[in-house]
């Protein structure tokens, strides 16, 4: 017979994570369709920073037989979490395309990348200006000449409350926890946890010490380190119900929504 907390107990952390805070398919899609629109070519090598468990890496390699990716974090054990279980169903020629450093993202790899992307705000936890500052330089120096730099950020006003957000998944429900916010230095403490129907949770499954960094602050930033041109690509919101919508266009205005979600695309 079950006991209350056995959905709990048995649920894999990562796998819960990919199911409902990633949506590789459509990020690399966005990567694909942006860089060729910009530069008039296919982007075949990509850098996946705080990689994880290197969905978006694996998913990358099989999407093209040209197509190459590094995945960086310094979590080795996360890193082969990713190789049992999102790697094992790569062909041979695919699993040679694809490389894991365990590795500080700030240190060089051996390649030369048409695309580095560094999503889910995981650079947020660069909290001083020069830190960032080094990461998007080495950013730079790691893309080819025409190399583009794939960013998310999120803002409005709720991206500064303390709150949790709770979303059904498919067996499971996703909170988001802002758990703690200080509004002068922009420093966040946030969690993610896991409920199940059985009413057993996983708390703090994932935890997170983040610097809300503003919109116009990254875009100095980047330029700062060279970037050439930094565009943000802002979620639209379905005008009648509000609802977010998987589409992406690029502005230089946006309404005063409680919140909203970018991608940032920095040109070399």
């Amino acid at each position: 017979m079950s006991t209350q907390a056995e959905q709990a107990e048995q649920a894999d952390k990562h796998w819960l994570y990919q199911n409902s805070v990633q949506g590789v398919d459509f990020e690399l899609d966005f990567i694909k369709t942006t860089f060729k629109a910009i530069r008039k070519r296919n982007a075949k090598t990509m850098k996946e920073d705080f990689s994880g468990t290197a969905l978006s890496s694996v998913e990358w390699v099989k999407k093209h037989k040209n197509n190459h990716a590094d995945a960086v974090d310094f979590d080795a054990n996360v890193l082969d979490w990713g190789k049992q279980n999102n790697a094992i169903g790569l062909t041979d020629k695919q699993a040679n395309r694809l490389n894991y450093y365990c590795q500080d993202v700030r240190e060089p790899t051996k390649c030369i990348y048409d695309v580095i992307q560094a999503f889910n705000f995981s650079y947020w936890m660069f909290q001083k200006r020069s830190d960032l500052l080094q990461y998007f330089i080495h950013c730079k120096n790691a893309l080819e000449d025409d190399g583009i730099l794939f960013l998310d950020a999120f803002g409005g006003h709720e991206a500064h409350d303390i709150q949790e957000e709770k979303r059904e998944c498919e067996g499971f429900y996703y909170i988001w926890d802002q758990a703690k916010y200080n509004s002068l230095t922009q420093d966040m403490q946030c969690y993610i946890h896991f409920e199940f129907d059985d009413g057993s949770r996983i708390e703090k499954a994932f935890e997170y010490r983040w610097r809300v960094w503003g919109p116009k602050e990254l875009q100095e930033i980047l330029a700062d380190a060279g970037f050439s041109k930094t565009t943000f690509y802002v979620q639209t919101l379905d005008e009648e119900t509000g609802e977010a919508l998987d589409e992406y266009l690029p502005t230089t205005n946006t309404e005063d929504y409680d919140s909203w979600i970018a991608f940032l695309v920095a040109e070399k």
